[in-house]
């Protein structure tokens, strides 16, 4: 079993578009994949409860059949801090209790699981733990999607650094045109692949409306 964490230089960068489209990736491969968005902000009140687009994206891309609480056990409505929003309604997000959901993910016995984390990587989830350290517990290998925009270099590289302080493998980058206005993009494409570590897998042109149950990527994962 293989599993894949994927972050962000920042929040709103495509993490959901990646993950999803890595689920088709290897799907089409024949493996059996399933999708795992632990913490979700932003979600709508359904009758069947919270509901979040991108979780709901991540289980619809899945081969296997998880709940969705097992797929996104965190859901919270307003689309602010997750941490917060956990305060807002008396719940407490810890690292052991991520680790209790994904035991139950893990028990799928998938041949590739996608899990995508929120926010950027210094996330919070209560006031003295972060969602990395859940990351480095469970030792996952990164994928880190950069929104490539102006200040991209600068949020690359520190968060690169920061996962690499944590011990932590980064197998890769994926280069998401975020902004349609941006100058010079193929330059900072290249700087990236010269101060990022790890190969580039996938360049994702800029997508007015990105659709994560269309955008196909060709990886080189």
């Amino acid at each position: 079993m293989t599993a894949y964490f994927i972050t962000g230089t920042d929040t709103d960068v495509g993490k959901t578009v990646v993950a999803s489209a890595l689920l088709k990736h290897f799907t089409t491969q024949g493996k059996s994949t399933i999708g795992f968005k632990p913490i979700s902000a932003g979600c709508d009140i359904t009758p069947e409860g919270l509901r979040n687009t991108d979780a709901l994206n991540l289980l619809q891309q899945s081969s296997l059949s998880p709940t969705y609480d097992e797929v996104n056990p965190y859901a919270f409505e307003p689309p602010i801090a997750p941490h917060i929003a956990a305060g807002e309604v008396g719940e407490l997000m810890t690292v052991d209790a991520l680790t209790k959901a994904y035991r139950r993910i893990q028990a799928y016995q998938s041949d590739i699981t996608i899990v995508e984390g929120a926010g950027g990587w210094c996330l919070p989830i209560n006031d003295r733990e972060f969602l990395y350290q859940w990351v480095k517990r469970e030792q996952l290998d990164v994928i880190l999607v950069v929104g490539v925009k102006l200040g991209c270099l600068n949020h690359a590289l520190l968060t690169q650094a920061f996962i690499h302080h944590q011990g932590l493998n980064i197998v890769g980058w994926v280069a998401n045109l975020v902004s349609p206005t941006m100058s010079n993009i193929q330059d900072n494409i290249n700087t990236l692949k010269q101060q990022l570590s790890s190969p580039l897998l996938a360049t994702i042109p800029y997508l007015a409306n990105p659709d994560a149950d269309e955008v196909i990527i060709d990886f080189t994962l």
